[in-house]
């Protein structure tokens, strides 16, 4: 079977949906079965230019490539889930959440802009209209999946996979720090982890890794850390994927205290590695992963509850020890495998 991915990306940003569409496309090879990841440059400002953008999608053809026919198409993002095929099949990553959930947040695309209004009801109606023309519907969680339900009406079966290197994750001695693993943005909320800090009795100490959305939020969180728990906090920017798997199998815990996360990479890491993890009540996909405890903390997303959680690991080795070491027995049970996810997809 020739299989087209077709999905978006910001030109010169890459994360998790990235990893997620080259993971797929290599699950599928290894399934015998050819893929090729079709990309298309997504930009969502000024808000007039998403409509613009559904349609380039719409105007696509992938029915046949230089003369044999693309027997599937497999959706990830918006607007790319939209381009037409007669065979084609979604796993939606998350839809344009600024028209949805975070239409009305401070950092959201669309609301208060001119024309987002517009572009909020285009991209709802191409949404109710043409994602049931899919032969099946997948998200990547349950969390994406309620959304998708909750706006548009339209059921999809959640379809959970491993993170990228999953095999490589291990568990190491037990550091002295806390690691944030997570590229700088205001959704990730590093700021609130730093505001936490400053609350805590016992002397933690917060590693932050991952790129920056925004250099300028990010260089003004580590100046507030810096003025808020001096010598406490430490950003490392972008590492390699051996320091990050290092960093994470000796931290002590591992924060994941994002806003309303699609799916959750760093909790699945932090279990693999048999790491704790402190996430909040409203970060959403990780939640499906972690129980308070049993493999980790779950705190209200203020700075006081997340400082009490923090100083609870900190100060309590054994514990956090024994919530990590459930954490992987948890993952165990999960059934995680590219295998399972490419059968649902080509079946």
């Amino acid at each position: 079977m020739r299989v087209a991915i077709t999905t978006v990306q910001v030109p010169f940003v890459s994360g998790g949906a990235e990893l997620h569409a080259s993971g797929l496309r290599q699950a599928i090879i290894d399934a015998g079965h050819e893929a090729e990841i079709v990309r298309v440059p997504f930009k969502w400002y000024p808000a007039p230019t998403i409509p613009q953008q559904i349609l380039a999608c719409r105007l696509l053809d992938l029915t046949e490539s230089m003369g044999t026919r693309i027997d599937r198409v497999i959706g990830l993002k918006f607007p790319a889930y939209l381009i037409p095929h007669p065979n084609k099949v979604l796993w939606i990553l998350h839809q344009h959440r600024g028209a949805y959930d975070m239409w009305d947040q401070h950092w959201g695309d669309l609301y208060g802009t001119p024309g987002g209004a517009e572009a909020r009801d285009v991209i709802r109606s191409a949404d109710i209209k043409l994602i049931p023309e899919a032969r099946r519907i997948f998200a990547n969680s349950r969390n994406v999946a309620a959304r998708l339900r909750r706006f548009n009406g339209i059921d999809a079966e959640p379809l959970y996979h491993p993170p990228p290197l999953a095999e490589r994750y291990h568990s190491g001695p037990l550091g002295e720090y806390l690691l944030m693993p997570s590229r700088f943005n205001a959704t990730k909320r590093q700021s609130l982890v730093v505001e936490a800090l400053a609350l805590t009795r016992h002397p933690v100490h917060v590693v932050f890794i991952g790129g920056a959305d925004d250099v300028v939020l990010a260089e003004g969180v580590m100046a507030k850390a810096g003025t808020m728990a001096p010598g406490r906090a430490q950003w490392l920017g972008s590492v390699s994927d051996a320091l990050k798997i290092e960093l994470l199998s000796e931290a002590l815990a591992v924060l994941v205290p994002p806003l309303d996360e699609d799916y959750g990479y760093v909790a699945l890491e932090a279990m693999l590695s048999s790491r704790a993890i402190i996430t909040c009540t409203d970060s959403g996909g990780p939640l499906e992963f972690v129980e308070h405890g049993r493999n980790g903390l779950v705190c209200d997303p203020e700075p006081a509850a997340l400082a009490e959680a923090m100083d609870a690991v900190w100060a309590d080795r054994k514990r956090a020890k024994l919530l990590g070491e459930e954490g992987l027995a948890h993952y165990r049970t999960l059934g995680l495998t590219w295998e399972h996810a490419v059968q649902c997809l080509l079946d």
